[in-house]
């Protein structure tokens, strides 16, 4: 079996050997994609792996907390 993984973003599409290169690409790109193998679809802006100051390596705040979150947590309910 000869699995291959592709990578889409607007009108193009790349096609890797492993899904491990495919990330490593789709990272690169810094673009909303689509990596696509034979059973699964993934879609994303890959790359984002670090918190540095309160931002990403894109410069974009990040200010997600799990104590911000919608609904409350379990232990409170119970």
């Amino acid at each position: 079996m000869n699995l291959k993984f592709k990578v889409t973003y607007g009108d193009i599409t790349e096609v890797f050997d492993t899904l491990d290169l495919a990330m490593n690409y789709a990272k690169t790109l810094d673009k909303f994609v689509t990596i696509s193998g034979e059973s699964f679809e993934v879609v994303g802006r890959f790359g984002v792996d670090s918190i540095k100051d309160g931002k990403c390596p894109d410069g974009v705040a990040y200010d997600w907390n799990k104590a911000s979150r919608i609904g409350r947590v379990k232990k409170e309910r119970v």
